[in-house]
């Protein structure tokens, strides 16, 4: 069984590691500067148009919050944490994408938001996602907030 409260806390610390108190989370900046213990900088001029799916609007950012993912829980700081340990308890690309939504839409800032405005429209312009996947997001998170 996936610990997702861990995977839960693990996020919120990473965004906190980069000192981020706002959304929408910058990705590519994350991926350009990361912190001690973790991925070389990523060159986002090397990046091919085909790994930047376009599905619709935001789904490019959806791509590059996976990169994200996967480098945190590649790296020394993602392994002191137990990330791969996690995520060999699901289906590893499913982990992958579940992690993903947790570090663009952290709960911390889920809660935040009025109730009203916790829809997957409005998520969807507030973190800069695809409605699709707030919609996940959203399901993910019932009962914690």
């Amino acid at each position: 069984m996936i610990d997702f409260d861990r995977l839960e806390i693990i996020a919120s610390e990473l965004i906190r590691t980069f000192e981020i108190d706002d959304p929408p989370v910058p990705i590519e900046i994350m991926l350009q500067r990361p912190k001690a213990d973790m991925w070389e900088d990523v060159d986002m001029t090397n990046m091919s148009v085909g790994f930047l799916k376009t599905g619709g609007h935001y789904s490019p950012r959806m791509s590059l919050v996976r990169m994200l993912a996967r480098h945190t829980i590649q790296c020394e700081w993602g392994e002191k944490r137990g990330l791969p340990d996690i995520v060999k308890q699901g289906k590893n690309d499913e982990v992958v994408k579940i992690f993903a939504r947790m570090l663009v839409m952290p709960i911390e800032m889920i809660k935040t938001l009025s109730e009203g405005a916790r829809t997957p429209v409005t998520m969807s312009m507030h973190f800069e996602v695809p409605e699709e996947e707030a919609q996940l997001r959203l399901g993910e998170v019932m009962g914690k907030l």
